[in-house]
């Protein structure tokens, strides 16, 4: 039987595996999605969202992101399908 010390030893392992997985897997700093994210937020108080990455597209080649595909991509891979859903999807991954 594994005593209560050994099963937190393991959690908490399993969840630096996860985390580290998931900083491994990001297309860009987390500076930079802590920016697309203030600016989403921002934006969509004013902007209705349109079912779509182009305000994310717009403040990516405005921040000289090289690879704004790559980064669409891996935001709708983590239930990002427009702008709005990234913050109300996305944002939270980078809080745990």
């Amino acid at each position: 039987m594994v005593d209560k010390a050994r099963r937190k030893q393991i959690r908490d392992e399993f969840r630096l595996k996860v985390r580290e997985e998931f900083e491994a897997s990001l297309p860009m700093s987390r500076d930079k999605f802590s920016g697309l994210f203030d600016n989403l937020d921002a934006t969509l108080q004013k902007e209705i969202c349109k079912d779509d990455h182009s305000l994310t597209i717009w403040f990516l080649n405005l921040i000289g992101v090289d690879n704004p595909g790559d980064v669409v991509s891996w935001l709708i891979a983590n239930n990002g399908f427009c702008d709005c859903e990234i913050l109300a999807n996305v944002e939270d991954q980078f809080n745990q």
